[in-house]
């Protein structure tokens, strides 16, 4: 009998200590440090601004650490692919357009689950339904843009235009384009400049301004030869041959270099570049893009998180996504950049007052359109057709109706997948 006690009393030690060693097992995973990678683009002026909320990030979160890799858009998109199916990093910041073609590829994860808390019913429709393929959804926003038109108000004052009263539609801006236009001589000044590659599509907003589209809205026929699409690039590419609005061939970045110099009198760009200009000392201001016979319209823009396929901290990437979207995360982030919230339950946020920008470019919402929008070949379409059709016509002068019926062959053959 005392030796069935003593034995009871030693399996109890035991498992009693078996107990402890699992627990303690279970804190000291539980306590492993996480380091997320985060691969993104954002090398303008809200660069400082997003370093800032990463470092807030780790600081709240001391078992999460988040480390970036910021390089050009185009450099990342280069080599993502292969970087995601071979491993990848845990999280990536790109364009929305792109989440078909990574969906699809297997290449990015769902995050359904994500918008089971506090980010359930926070996002306006028109967000989901761009971070939405086959019926699930891949990512949340990291910012939601608008297309302003910004203008140099010294430059529109030294041109005899009234700087409080800028253009509003496409003879008042054409007026405001030539006049602002100086390409004699070495000092040149641009009225309009005009990027054409590795930037936020410009000339989308200049083709929807006259009534004019791409694909059809089921996204079965190309509408680049269309009577509205040709008569847009006609009267844009005339301006810029005929008057040299701009100098032609401009990536993004070498665009708001011409601006943020002083070089150009107007440019459409979205919110992130108010942090540089304005740090630059321009006397700038922004509008709505003029309208056209179209009707008023200008780019939406969003460039969203996704989860990389092969990470092994779902969770953790996840909580990321949910702090960079919380009221105060992006209260920080639209006073520091002048980007509208994410969030459509923050329009209301007093704070906001403190930066002007973010109630202008948040006003611009209802007449914003997404370029190419859930289509998976969209890089394909926008590199490989309207990018060279529209050098096609700038830099080499080209006929606008051979130009765009041969571009529109080739996009038909895109969309019928062969």
């Amino acid at each position: 009998m005392k030796l069935l006690i003593k034995n009871s009393g030693f399996t109890f030690m035991i498992l009693m200590l078996s107990v402890m060693i699992m627990v303690s097992g279970c804190s000291l995973k539980k306590s492993e440090k996480v380091t997320l990678t985060f691969w993104n683009g954002f090398t303008g002026g809200d660069r400082p601004a997003i370093e800032e909320l990463v470092k807030r990030f780790n600081e709240k979160f001391p078992d999460i650490t988040v480390t970036m890799d910021i390089q050009p858009w185009d450099t990342l998109l280069g080599k993502l692919p292969t970087s995601l199916s071979t491993g990848g990093p845990d999280i990536v910041g790109f364009n929305s357009a792109q989440i078909p073609r990574y969906a699809k590829g297997n290449l990015i994860l769902p995050v359904d689950e994500l918008y089971d808390g506090d980010l359930k019913g926070a996002f306006p429709d028109g967000l989901i339904n761009g971070l939405t393929y086959n019926g699930k959804i891949y990512g949340a926003p990291a910012n939601f843009a608008t297309v302003m038109m910004y203008y140099n108000k010294d430059l529109f004052t030294a041109a005899g235009l009234d700087a409080n009263n800028p253009p509003k539609t496409w003879d008042e801006w054409k007026d405001a384009i030539i006049k602002t236009t100086k390409v004699d001589g070495n000092d040149k000044q641009y009225g309009l400049v005009l990027a054409d590659h590795a930037t936020i599509p410009m000339w989308p907003s200049l083709v929807w301004g006259n009534g004019g589209n791409f694909i059809s809205d089921d996204g079965k026929k190309g509408l680049m030869n269309d009577e509205k699409t040709v008569g847009a690039y006609k009267y844009w590419a005339d301006l810029v041959i005929a008057n040299g609005i701009t100098p032609t061939g401009l990536t993004g970045p070498e665009a708001d270099k011409l601006f943020e110099a002083g070089k150009a009198a107007m440019e459409m760009n979205g919110p992130w570049a108010t942090t540089s200009y304005t740090a630059a000392g321009l006397n700038y201001d922004v509008a709505p893009v003029p309208a056209g016979p179209g009707g008023p319209v200008t780019l939406a823009d969003m460039i969203a998180l996704v989860v990389g396929k092969n990470t092994k901290h779902k969770e953790e990437a996840l909580k990321f996504m949910e702090f960079w979207n919380s009221k105060e995360s992006q209260e920080y982030l639209s006073l520091k950049t002048g980007f509208p919230p994410t969030r459509s339950d923050m329009l209301d946020n007093k704070n906001f007052d403190q930066n002007p920008f973010v109630l202008k470019f948040s006003a611009a919402a209802p007449t914003a359109r997404f370029y190419l929008a859930g289509l998976e070949e969209y890089g394909k379409i926008n590199d490989d057709v309207i990018v060279p059709a529209i050098q096609e016509m700038t830099i080499n002068k080209k006929d606008a109706n051979a130009v765009l019926a041969e571009a529109n062959t080739k996009l038909e053959t895109i969309l019928k997948g062969k």
